[in-house]
């Protein structure tokens, strides 16, 4: 077995999860190919004196339940998950569908429903479960990266397995500074924008919820954002490739939202009355992710990016928006993708992708490998 499996299995149970004595903890996985290191963790979950449970899941099974729901089936499907999880202290999740659009002929209406009605299994998961969720290198994944599976294989390692420590060092003055600033204005190619994020706190994310990881996140102030952004990375959402997203926002809310297909993002953005409104600001700062690749999990850690994302807040960073919906959408800001700038309170903090502020050179990739 390959050596780097087990360096990751230990990485998710000893460090992303701490699992102690006595913890139940649900490891989720889909595809083949995950199984190696599925058995892993449920092996090292033992050793350390956890419970292991095991969920196995298929997007094209989940398919065939989407197309034919109804609520009364997703509300009790949402009862029995949700009670699976309040016996959880971790949740570890692996990924590896062997076709990532699976679910992209279900209809807005079907999907939506299936989100609104499940939202509160995700959340107590993600607000009341150590946690972790990560993808696995496939083919499906390679062809995404436009990568041969050897090559892409090697680049996830040195993703998922890099220093967390130092990088979570090397994050503490941007935590700092955000705590403390007002207003964030976000310049580049086709984007201007302002908002702020006074009281709302930041987190870093250094490896405990995400593997890969390396972001720091907050909160908008939900209706002081105005102005334009215009995502230049794709975006795959329930199977679904969304490309040239443009939004205009006045007071917090998305006013209009145009992209390859203007019908079908204006379906997601009205699957509730918040959805249209913004939960997170991250700024990215893995020094291995340089380019997208149409999966969330790496494209939101890209060195010299943002995320700006529609729908629900997080309980640690709460900006009182509530919604079925989380959509992470990437902004790259280096000079290959038209360049930009992050500005704090009206001083300048990253600029073409690369931090300026003496405090925050750590930070750059040069520095982080």
């Amino acid at each position: 077995m390959d050596s780097r499996i087990k360096k990751l299995a230990d990485v998710l149970v000893h460090y992303s999860c701490n699992v102690q004595k006595g913890e139940k903890v649900l490891i989720s996985f889909e595809g083949d190919s995950t199984k190696p290191l599925a058995k892993l963790l449920i092996k090292e979950v033992y050793a350390c004196g956890g419970v292991p449970y095991v969920e196995i899941r298929d997007s094209s099974l989940t398919r065939e339940i989407l197309l034919g729901c109804e609520e009364d089936q997703l509300r009790f499907m949402n009862e029995y998950q949700l009670a699976q999880m309040h016996g959880m202290a971790a949740y570890i999740a692996i990924r590896a569908s062997d076709n990532t659009a699976e679910l992209s002929d279900v209809p807005s209406a079907k999907m939506n429903l299936y989100s609104k009605t499940l939202r509160p299994v995700q959340d107590y998961r993600v607000n009341h479960t150590k946690w972790v969720v990560l993808r696995f290198p496939n083919n499906a994944m390679s062809q995404l990266a436009n990568m041969s599976l050897e090559a892409f294989e090697n680049f996830y390692y040195d993703v998922c397995t890099l220093d967390y420590k130092k990088m979570s060092e090397a994050m503490d003055p941007l935590v700092a500074l955000m705590n403390k600033t007002d207003k964030v204005r976000i310049t580049g190619k086709n984007t201007d924008l302002t908002f702020s994020i006074k009281g709302i706190g930041a987190v870093k994310c250094d490896g405990e919820r995400n593997i890969p990881d390396g972001e720091v996140y907050t909160a908008p102030i939900r209706e002081s954002m105005n102005g334009i952004i215009s995502y230049n990375t794709p975006s795959e959402e329930h199977g679904f490739t969304y490309d040239n997203i443009v939004f205009e926002i006045k007071d917090g809310k998305i006013m209009n939202a145009t992209c390859n297909d203007c019908e079908k993002i204006n379906e997601l953005l009205n699957t509730d009355e918040n959805a249209r409104y913004f939960g997170e600001f991250a700024i990215g700062v893995n020094p291995y992710i340089l380019h997208p690749m149409k999966d969330t999990l790496f494209d939101e850690k890209i060195a010299g990016s943002i995320h700006l994302t529609p729908g629900a807040s997080y309980e640690d960073a709460f900006n009182g928006n509530k919604s079925a919906v989380h959509w992470d959408l990437v902004f790259i800001q280096r000079p290959e993708y038209g360049g930009g700038e992050i500005w704090f309170d009206d001083v300048l903090i990253r600029k073409d992708g690369l931090f300026v502020l003496p405090e925050l050179l750590p930070l750059n990739p040069e520095n982080l490998k």
